[in-house]
């Protein structure tokens, strides 16, 4: 995708996490593999106009931290992170995975992508205690950037 203009990168982007967060609730759902939930929506015609490798760097690092990640997160939310929506569990999760491990992404890009995904898939406020409890992440996390 380097030959594409930023915007078409970004646009993937995008598109890739959307499809991460989908992915991630099918796998905290069913318990599958993670390797076995990639294959299913590898398949689907969308991921030709996502990220593919993000999407696939999101879903693994989210697997692989998935309790470093949790742990993370659990300062900053009002209950435990199994008893949390599935949709915000994940949205929350994939975006503490890129606060976390992936400083190449600005964090306020994190923070909006979250909230975009969580208003799209998640319950009505749901964005809203995203948006809280990531922004709590970030001058955690992401202190330096954020002050800046």
């Amino acid at each position: 995708m380097s030959q594409h203009p930023q915007g078409l990168d970004m646009q993937a982007r995008s598109r890739a996490r959307r499809r991460a967060l989908q992915a991630l609730y099918a796998w905290q759902m069913s318990g599958s593999h993670m390797n076995a939930v990639i294959d299913q929506f590898r398949h689907e015609q969308d991921m030709e106009v996502a990220d593919l490798e993000y999407f696939e760097d999101l879903l693994h690092g989210v697997e692989t931290n998935v309790a470093a990640l949790d742990e993370a997160l659990r300062p900053h939310i009002d209950r435990e992170v199994a008893q949390i929506d599935p949709i915000e569990r994940a949205a929350l999760r994939l975006a503490a995975y890129e606060l976390k491990f992936r400083p190449d992404v600005p964090y306020r890009v994190v923070i909006n992508e979250a909230i975009e995904v969580t208003k799209r898939f998640g319950a009505d406020h749901g964005h809203s205690y995203v948006n809280g409890v990531l922004d709590k992440l970030a001058g955690e996390l992401r202190a330096i950037e954020k002050r800046g």
